[in-house]
C-alpha cells in the first residue's frame, strides 16, 4: 500500500504537476481526498465490473440483462418506486418546510429537531416500526376494524415500501426546502397581492416559481437515494415487487451466481450515475428560468 501511494502523489506523478503548479502545497491536499475517494471507490468498482465480465458471456452480459424482460421489469419498478417516494416526500415536506419558514423561533426548533431526530435512530428499527403498523393485524387496520372499516393491505406490497421509504427520505426532501425557502423575500409575494393579484395566485407566479431550486435539489436527493434502498423493500415488500437491490440479493444468495450480481450491481451504478448526471444539467438549467428574486 504503501509503495501505490508514493507511486500516486510521489513527484513524479504527472497528473498532480498542474496542481503543484497552480495551487502548490493546496493542491496537494485536494489531491489527498481524491486518492482516498479512489481506492475506497474506485477500486471496488474495478473489481465489480472485472467480476460482472468473468463468466463465459464476457461484456456481453449486459446485454443478457437489458434483454431480460425480468431485469427491464425489476429496474423500470425500481425507477417508478423511486419517483413515487420522491412525489410522496415532496407532497409531505414542502408544506412543513413551509411552516418552518413562518413558524415562531421556539416552534421552528421543534419541527427542526423532529426532521432530524430519525437521523439518531436505527435504521432497521424504523423500518421494524413499521412492520408492526402495517401488518394485517397492526395498529391501523385493528384502528380500522374497530370503527367499522374495512381493513387494508398495507404490507408485502409497494404501498408498504413507499411508506417506509418516505418516512425514511423525508428529512432529504424537508432540508433542501427549508433551505431554498428561508432565502426567499416574502415582500416579494405581498407586493404582487398589492399589485392586485390574489394570494393564491401570488403564491402560485411568486412563490412557487422561487422555491423551484429547492424542489429541484430535494427531488434529485430522494431520487438518487431512493433507487438503492434494501433493507425497507426487503421487510415491507415481496418478492412479486422485487427492487434491482433485492434482485442483486437474491442471486447472491438464492442462485448463488455472483456473475449475474456483480453485473447487476454495475448496471445499478451506471443508470444512477446516468440520472444524475442529466438531473444535475437540469439543475445547472434551471437557475436561469426563475425569477431574479431567487438569488
Amino acid at each position: 500500500m504503501t509503495d501505490v501511494l508514493d507511486a500516486t502523489v510521489g513527484s513524479g506523478s504527472r497528473w498532480l504537476t498542474p496542481l503543484r503548479g497552480r495551487h502548490g502545497p493546496t493542491g496537494l491536499l485536494l489531491a489527498a481526498p481524491l486518492v482516498l475517494l479512489l481506492l475506497v471507490v474506485g477500486y471496488p468498482m474495478w473489481v465489480l465490473l472485472q467480476q460482472s465480465v468473468s463468466g463465459p458471456l464476457g461484456w456481453n452480459i449486459f446485454l443478457e440483462l437489458l434483454a431480460s424482460d425480468v431485469t427491464r421489469a425489476v429496474l423500470l419498478r425500481t425507477l417508478l418506486t423511486a419517483a413515487l417516494v420522491t412525489f410522496v416526500c415532496l407532497v409531505l415536506g414542502y408544506p412543513y418546510a413551509y411552516l418552518l419558514t413562518v413558524a415562531s423561533p421556539l416552534l421552528r426548533a421543534v419541527l427542526i429537531v423532529l426532521v432530524v431526530l430519525p437521523f439518531w435512530t436505527s435504521f432497521t428499527i424504523r423500518t421494524l416500526a413499521w412492520v408492526v403498523l402495517l401488518q394485517d393485524q397492526g395498529m391501523i387496520n385493528n384502528t380500522l376494524s374497530t370503527l367499522g372499516l374495512p381493513s387494508l393491505s398495507l404490507i408485502r406490497n409497494v404501498t408498504g415500501v413507499v411508506i417506509g421509504m418516505a418516512h425514511v427520505m423525508l428529512p432529504f426532501a424537508v432540508l433542501p426546502l427549508y433551505a431554498a425557502m428561508r432565502r426567499i423575500d416574502r415582500r416579494l409575494v405581498d407586493a404582487a397581492v398589492a399589485c392586485g393579484a390574489s394570494r393564491r395566485a401570488a403564491w402560485r407566479q411568486v412563490y412557487l416559481p422561487l422555491s423551484l431550486p429547492g424542489i429541484v435539489a430535494a427531488s434529485v436527493l430522494v431520487f438518487i437515494l431512493s433507487l438503492g434502498f434494501f433493507i425497507t423493500p426487503q421487510l415491507l415488500g415481496s418478492p412479486r415487487n422485487a427492487l434491482l437491490s433485492q434482485l442483486i440479493y437474491m442471486n447472491v444468495t438464492q442462485v448463488g451466481d455472483n456473475t449475474t450480481a456483480s453485473a447487476l450491481g454495475v448496471l445499478l451504478v451506471a443508470v444512477t450515475l446516468l440520472l444524475l448526471v442529466a438531473l444535475t444539467v437540469i439543475v445547472r438549467i434551471l437557475p436561469g428560468r426563475t425569477p431574479k428574486g431567487a438569488r
